[in-house]
C-alpha cells in the first residue's frame, strides 16, 4: 500500500512537471518553380525554396514559473529546401533565436528577432511579403542596408488591450567606445478589431560611425468588407547620404472558390536627383489542399524608370529580372 502511494505521488509530480513545461518541434516546407525574365543576364528558370514563406525548422518551448509568469524560447533555422543549405547567411538559427519572459503584462524577449517595422508591413501586405507580389520588392523596410531581423535585440510586446497592442525594440551596436554605432531602435502600435486593422511603425538604424542613420516610418491598414479586403500602405524613408523615397501600396484580397486571390499595385517615388521611380503590379492565388498544405501561383512585373534596377523577388530571393512567375506548394508541420 505504501509503495503504491509513493508511486502515485511520483507519477503525480512527474505529470505536474510535464504540464509546467513543453517543447514543440515545428516547421514549414516551401518549394516552387520560379521563372524570371527581364534581367541583364537573360531569363532564368529555377526551383526555389521559400517563395511564399521561408522554409524552416523550429523549436519553441515554455515553462510555467508560477504566478502567471512563464519563460519561453524560440530557435528557428531557415532551410533552403532545394539544396539543404541554411538561409540567412548560413546561420544555424538565422530566422529566430530568442529567450524571454511573458505574463499578463506582455512579454520581453532577447536575441535575434524581427523588427516591429517588418512585422507591421507583413501584416498589411496582401501577399504577406511573399510570392512575386511581395511588397519588399519595392518597399524599404530598411532604406539602404540592414535586415528584417535585429541581432542583439531586446523587444517588449504589450498584451492586447481592447484591440490595441504595441512593441518597442532596441538592438545594441556592440562597438567598443561608441554605443551609438550600428545601434537600432524600433517601435509599432496596432489596432485590430472586427474588420479593421491599422498599424503604425518606425525603425532607425545608425551607421558604423553612429553619426548618421537610416529611418523608415510606415502607416498601413486593411478593412474587410466581407467579399473583399482592402489593403493600403504608405511609408517614407530617409537613408544615409541623399537617399530619400516614399512607397505606397493599394491591394485587394478575396476568397475565390476555396482559395484566396491577391492583387496589388505599388509605387515608389524616388526623391533623389536621379528620380529613379518604379512601380509593381502583381496577382496571385493560393488554394488549400488540407489544413496544413496548399499550392500557390503568382505573377509580378516591375516597371523601372530612369535607370532604376528593382527586381521581382519573393519571400527569400531578391530576384534577377523585372518579371517573375511562381508555382509551388507549402506544407506546414
Amino acid at each position: 500500500m505504501r509503495k503504491t502511494a509513493i508511486a502515485l505521488a511520483l507519477a503525480s509530480a512527474l505529470g505536474a512537471a510535464c504540464a509546467q513545461s513543453s517543447v514543440t518541434v515545428y516547421g514549414l516546407a516551401d518549394l516552387g518553380l520560379v521563372l524570371e525574365s527581364g534581367g541583364p543576364a537573360g531569363s532564368v528558370r529555377k526551383l526555389s525554396s521559400g517563395v511564399e514563406a521561408g522554409s524552416r525548422l523550429g523549436f519553441k518551448g515554455t515553462e510555467d514559473l508560477g504566478g502567471g509568469l512563464a519563460a519561453y524560447f524560440v530557435l528557428e533555422s531557415g532551410i533552403s529546401m532545394d539544396t539543404g543549405a541554411n538561409n540567412q547567411g548560413g546561420l544555424p538559427f538565422g530566422r529566430k533565436a530568442l529567450v524571454g519572459l511573458k505574463g499578463g503584462w506582455g512579454s520581453v524577449s532577447l536575441g535575434r528577432q524581427y523588427t516591429p517595422l517588418f512585422l507591421a508591413l507583413d501584416s498589411v501586405d496582401p501577399f504577406g511579403t511573399g510570392l512575386a507580389g511581395a511588397s519588399t520588392n519595392l518597399f524599404a523596410y530598411y532604406p539602404t542596408s540592414g535586415n528584417a531581423r535585429m541581432p542583439n535585440s531586446v523587444i517588449y510586446n504589450s498584451p492586447d488591450m481592447s484591440g490595441f497592442s504595441g512593441s518597442i525594440a532596441y538592438a545594441f551596436g556592440e562597438v567598443a567606445g561608441n554605443s551609438s554605432a550600428n545601434r537600432q531602435l524600433g517601435a509599432s502600435i496596432s489596432y485590430e478589431q472586427g474588420p479593421i486593422l491599422l498599424t503604425l511603425a518606425h525603425h532607425s538604424t545608425n551607421d558604423a560611425s553612429g553619426s548618421d542613420s537610416e529611418r523608415t516610418t510606415l502607416f498601413g491598414g486593411a478593412y474587410d468588407f466581407g467579399p473583399v479586403k482592402l489593403h493600403l500602405v504608405f511609408d517614407t524613408n530617409r537613408g544615409t547620404g541623399s537617399v530619400r523615397n516614399d512607397d505606397a501600396l493599394i491591394g485587394l484580397s478575396a476568397p475565390v472558390g476555396a482559395g484566396t486571390l491577391m492583387v496589388s499595385y505599388i509605387r515608389k517615388n524616388d526623391k533623389s536627383a536621379l528620380n529613379q521611380d518604379a512601380n509593381q503590379a502583381a496577382i496571385g492565388y493560393t488554394y488549400p489542399l488540407s489544413k496544413r498544405t496548399h499550392i500557390y501561383t503568382a505573377y509580378g512585373r516591375i516597371h523601372n524608370e530612369n535607370g532604376a534596377g528593382y527586381t521581382v523577388g519573393n519571400a527569400i530571393d531578391g530576384g534577377t529580372g523585372d518579371k517573375a512567375f511562381n508555382l509551388g506548394i507549402v506544407h506546414k508541420f
